[in-house]
């Protein structure tokens, strides 16, 4: 482990190199949050221009991205990857993890000072140990994380291996004279899903016309890190860029911004120096925009971080003196699920945890009829699994209401339909929370034969009425409901999650043993204490990474108690209705 000092050293290292590139701190420090945390973006009120109050915290030109346009350009890398993406062995996100591989590696990198600062391990599960890993049995996280690191070995074994020790035995070998180890290769490919934006580049910033007209008016002569933005309009489009849109989802748009926004931005996932320090969360009172012309960062075409939280005038922000405070952005609503596998952290309580429920296609590959059910699957567009957020359990019939009072609402709204008038809208439908496309999934996999010969029949009647006339999915949707009702696809419902929650606790116990780990490992700080069980000395003695997945796995055994409760109620209810 690097000393303070040590530290110290590489953080100055940075943040030169951050200003001979034309990053701009203000108001803002980069600094160390802690041993567990790395690195950081604090409010620094004293740092900069202190009559600057448009709430700009950092700038950044975009020119210092590292984003697959850059690696398509760069001169070792952009030959080689440009034939491997036209034919379509690579993506996009590919690219940058490559780039970021051969600069870790690189002799006399001029990413050195910003590779530097990365974290060298994560807390992600493709680290983990064996042990820690066996503590997420029975969880998606499982399965998942076993097979995302065989594929990146195969990947690394296939593709990445031999071009990065081609490429570095003509740039004059490796930093440490040794070849590649698959262990940088996933150090890249967790440095880019713990850190990459989606930026809003400008149109003519990622296909610039041929007069110039789209040239950086930033200085960028001192630049050690070469641009990656060229005036050659061929040279990206010649290469077949795949670049997919992304909603900015959230996102408020500045009157400046609105004209290009629309139609004339490309998505695109990259890594900002600078900005990338910034962490996640909850209550956040910052975020970023793209600046095309410069006319709020006083920086064309940059990148900068800034404020949303009330304006303070000049006087109010002077009284704050040295007050620091971290600077964190929103990496999105996601669950523990998503928030530990991509970025090796998790939140307790959580409000945007999820479960996923999902039914497996070997079973329905050996249910009878599969055939049949599996073309009125397709026909409806049907999704095998869905997401359960937690916050559908407020809203449901175990949320605490009168049961008695909620059976006598009767919605009229429905989503399916009676084509005799002989089915009525049930008297759950007020309070169902489950995803009406997964019930429709649920409802055609439990279908019987007689229930198939109706359902067939009904679809028959719309093209003997209309020759000319396809079912659509609502019309498939609508067959199977009048046909069958819920009740099957409830019982295969509660199947589904009392199978869940069993493969969650049949390898670490129940909700409860997970919680009364918690609660006494957390309160006993003598790891020797007599009164502790064998099994909690072991876990007294295990690092965060284990304590993360029992705080995720409790999570998840939580949510699938709560729904199978759920589930359960409503089979109870639809049985009711049935007789």
């Amino acid at each position: 482990m690097a000393s303070a000092a040590e530290e110290d050293v590489k953080l100055d290292r940075f943040l030169h190199w951050l200003q001979i590139n034309g990053v701009q701190l203000r108001r803002c420090s980069i600094k160390r949050c802690g041993s567990s945390k790395g690195y950081g973006v604090f409010s620094s009120p004293s740092v900069g221009d202190e009559s600057n109050s448009d709430g700009v915290l950092m700038v950044v030109p975009l020119d210092l991205a590292i984003t697959p346009m850059r690696v398509l350009q760069d001169g070792m890398l952009g030959p080689r990857c440009a034939e491997m993406f036209k034919e379509g062995d690579v993506d996009d996100r590919f690219l940058v993890i490559l780039f970021l591989t051969v600069e870790r590696l690189r002799r006399n990198s001029p990413w050195k000072s910003y590779i530097d600062m990365l974290p060298r391990t994560f807390t992600s599960p493709l680290w983990f140990s064996e042990d820690e890993l066996s503590e997420l049995k029975g969880t998606s996280l499982y399965k998942a994380t076993i097979l995302q690191k065989k594929k990146l070995q195969a990947l690394f074994d296939d593709k990445v291996k031999s071009l990065v020790q081609e490429i570095l035995h003509d740039d004059g070998g490796s930093e440490s004279g040794q070849g590649i180890q698959f262990e940088d290769f996933l150090w890249a490919n967790s440095v880019f899903w713990t850190r990459a934006l989606n930026i809003p580049f400008p149109h003519t910033y990622v296909f610039p016309s041929s007069d110039g007209d789209a040239n950086s008016s930033s200085d960028t002569s001192n630049q050690k890190v070469p641009s990656s933005h060229t005036n050659d309009k061929t040279s990206i489009g010649s290469m077949d860029v795949k670049i997919k849109p992304i909603p900015a989802e959230g996102r408020e748009m500045s009157n400046e911004e609105s004209s290009w926004l629309n139609g004339e931005t490309v998505w695109v996932e990259g890594l900002i120096p600078g900005i990338d320090f910034c962490n996640h969360g909850l209550e956040v009172s910052t975020t970023w925009e793209v600046d095309e012309s410069g006319c709020v960062s006083g920086v064309p075409l940059s990148m900068y971080l800034v404020s949303v939280a009330p304006n303070f005038s000049t006087t109010e922000i002077q009284k704050l003196g040295d007050m620091e405070k971290e600077i964190c952005i929103s990496y999105g609503n996601k669950g523990n699920e998503e928030l530990l596998y991509l970025y090796g952290f998790i939140l307790q309580n959580n409000p945007d945890d999820y479960l996923m429920v999902h039914y497996p296609l070997d079973a329905l590959q050996n249910a009878p009829f599969s055939d049949v059910k599996a073309q009125l699957l397709e026909m409806q567009k049907a999704d095998l699994r869905c997401l359960l957020p937690r916050n559908l359990l407020g809203h449901g019939f175990t949320a605490g209401e009168d049961s008695k009072k909620l059976e006598e609402k009767v919605s009229v709204n429905y989503s399916g339909y009676s084509w005799s008038g002989q089915r009525k809208a049930p008297s759950y439908s007020c309070k169902l929370i489950f995803p009406e496309d997964f019930l429709a999934s649920l409802r055609t996999i439990s279908l019987q034969e007689h229930e198939i010969s109706k359902v067939s029949a009904l679809l028959n009647e719309l093209t003997d009425s209309d020759e000319e006339r396809q079912p659509s999915s609502d019309d498939v949707k609508a067959a199977v409901w009048e046909a069958a009702g819920d009740l099957g696809a409830f019982q295969l419902l509660v199947d589904l999650l009392y199978h869940r929650l069993m493969e969650l606790e049949e390898s670490s116990g129940t909700e409860e043993s997970d919680l009364r780990l918690l609660e006494r490992l957390s309160q006993s700080e003598d790891f020797e204490d007599p009164s502790c069980s064998g099994l909690e000395q072991h876990y007294k003695k295990m690092n965060m990474n284990a304590w993360s997945s029992i705080i995720y796995r409790r999570g998840q055994k939580f949510l699938a108690a709560r729904f199978l409760k759920e589930a359960e109620y409503l089979l109870e209810m639809c049985s009711k209705d049935a007789s």
